[in-house]
């Protein structure tokens, strides 16, 4: 019982050390240039060794710091979020094994040795997600399991491909430009690097993963799961310059972030609005790194992982407070009630945004600045532009429904900021996702970049942030006054509100065939004629077999009589 109690601080304060030395050593790594190498050899076959390495440089400790210090505020977050629970001592160490399983994925150069941290974030997001044990439950985590098992085999296809270079070490290689016979190799990594960061067509599991608990989200949606597939691309992305993979997953990301901020303006359900922000945010690390800016990507993965987790510990402080509902039409005026949590998450929605001088300010604006000075064609422009709009969109229908206006919540409801626990949890992250966007511009970049833009392009991002802003606060307002009128472009609504269908696609369109053959074969087959000329026939058969036998064996006089006649009958045919 102590160990309950307690065990929330303690992984709370080994976190944090662990962050804390983790970002000194960075920072002297990043000074002094140097990068240290820890190698095991486990086997030799041929010229190929088969190692575990681990390497410790400026990006990987950053990360590293990163991950401990949100996971810290997690745990220590979940010792009041999770209490009631019967099962805390096992969400506790689940999130503990969660948090290895991406410090080994961080620390790892080598493909062998990297499939250890993949597959256990995998493993471990799959029993956080089926963690409240429903059937809701059940099917968005084998969504997510089963999604995330074409990135794992994209994998073990690399780890067989790169067998041939004499080396599974992909720093190694990353340095310099594979020729185009590895074509196939660059596909299956950004293959991977797709499902794991949920970009299209693998878009469906990361909404339906809400269905874990809200600090799981927070974790996953920050520093974890989804950012493994970027940060997998960041280490190998020299070898990608030059290549067709950069178009190919240039336009993925960017239709990712199109598709993910349309959705999350026709979305209710508060999580999930989160969820496509997040999934919008993975599409602008992955364009940027598409376009040759590897160090612009990590950098807006640090920043986005501050505000993003705070904002889902706020959103968990409201749906405790509200009753568990999730509906942000049942909410409303929460800024009366509880002005602690929504100064939070105003502050996190604001750095979403790019509001100026926040945490996303720095990397959102710079990488839009960079991406409209690059050489990229219309659609990706225009994508680019419409989902800055649509992001400021979400995020004032957010404010609008939730925060802001008449409360639309029961009248038994108590609603206030009285967790201590929860709201001191958020404070760090709080004043990260206000300072931190500076501080790390300038430690990450001590030379600025040059970016030469006309006056249009320039504020370009101002002028579709306050226009996406407008019209999301007055679409919002025609909302509540026409609410019917969506029903004239009924189709366009569902379309756009259920992510292109994508979740249909993933799961009834593949599964629906793949069943009835299974039927198909399970009547004909298992319980038809194999089980005729297989288990049962063999069955009957050997046992009309061995009750002859018996009979034989029951030492009955006359069958021996007759046995013997028979038998002497055929000596005299033979022999005389």
């Amino acid at each position: 019982m102590v160990w309950m109690i307690y065990m929330h601080k303690i992984s709370m304060l080994g976190l944090w050390a662990g962050s804390l030395v983790c970002g000194t050593v960075s920072l002297m790594k990043l000074f002094s240039g140097v990068t240290s190498v820890i190698e095991w050899d486990l086997a030799s076959l041929n010229s190929l060794s088969v190692v575990f390495v681990l390497i410790f440089d400026w990006i990987s400790m950053l990360f590293l710091c990163f991950v401990l210090l949100i996971s810290g505020s997690v745990m220590y977050y979940s010792g009041s979020y999770m209490k009631e629970d019967k099962n805390f001592n096992r969400f506790m160490y689940l999130v503990l094994m969660f948090v290895l399983s991406m410090a080994m994925m961080v620390l790892s150069p080598n493909l062998v040795s990297i499939l250890l941290g993949w597959d256990g974030l995998g493993l471990v997001s799959y029993a956080l997600v089926i963690f409240y044990q429903n059937e809701k439950s059940a099917n968005a985590g084998m969504l997510t399991i089963l999604s995330n098992r074409v990135g794992d085999v994209a994998i073990l296809l690399s780890i067989g491909l790169m067998a041939s270079l004499g080396s599974w070490n992909f720093v190694i290689y990353s340095y310099y430009t594979m020729d185009t016979e590895w074509i196939l190799f660059k596909f299956l990594l950004m293959l991977s690097a797709m499902t794991k960061s949920a970009q299209i067509p693998f878009s469906a599991w990361l909404p339906a993963a809400m269905a874990a608990p809200t600090p799981v989200s927070a974790l996953v949606h920050s520093s974890t799961l989804v950012t493994a597939g970027v940060y997998l691309m960041i280490r190998f992305s020299g070898a990608l310059e030059g290549s067709k993979i950069q178009g190919m997953l240039l336009i993925v990301s960017c239709l990712t972030m199109f598709m993910a901020g349309l959705g999350a303006n026709f979305e209710y359900d508060l999580k999930k609005i989160i969820a496509l922000s997040t999934l919008s945010q993975l599409g602008v690390m992955l364009s940027i790194l598409a376009l040759g800016y590897p160090d612009l990507s990590f950098f807006h993965l640090l920043s986005h992982a501050l505000f993003k987790a705070l904002l889902f510990m706020c959103a968990g402080i409201i749906i405790h407070s509200v009753g568990n509902y999730q509906d942000i039409r049942c909410m409303g005026g929460l800024i009366k009630f509880m002005p602690l949590s929504v100064s939070f998450m105003s502050v996190s929605n604001l750095a979403l945004c790019g509001f100026p001088f926040l945490a996303g300010f720095y990397s959102k604006d710079m990488i839009l600045e960079v991406a409209f000075m690059s050489w990229i064609n219309f659609i990706s422009l225009l994508l680019y532009i419409l989902a800055t709009g649509l992001t400021v969109m979400y995020t004032m229908r957010l404010i609008f429904y939730s925060l802001s206006g008449n409360s639309n919540l029961s009248v038994m409801m108590n609603i206030s900021d009285e967790d201590k626990i929860m709201s001191n949890s958020m404070i760090l992250l709080g004043v990260s996702a206000i300072f931190m966007g500076a501080v790390l511009s300038w430690v990450i970049f001590p030379e600025p970049y040059m970016i030469c833009l006309n006056m249009v392009m320039k504020n370009m991002v101002l002028g579709v942030s306050l226009a996406g802003g407008v019209m999301g606060y007055m679409f919002n307002l025609l909302n509540v006054s026409y609410n019917l009128k969506s029903i004239n472009n009924y189709k366009m609504v569902v379309m756009s509100g259920s992510m292109w269908f994508m979740p249909f696609l993933s799961t009834k369109k593949i599964s629906g065939s793949s069943l009835i053959s299974g039927v198909s074969v399970e009547k004909l087959g298992d319980k038809g004629w194999f089980e005729h000329f297989g288990g049962q026939g063999m069955y009957f058969l050997f046992k009309k077999y061995f009750s002859l036998l018996n009979e034989l064996q029951l030492n009955n006089i006359k069958v021996f009589m007759k046995i013997f006649v028979v038998g002497l009958v055929i000596m005299l045919f033979v022999f005389v």
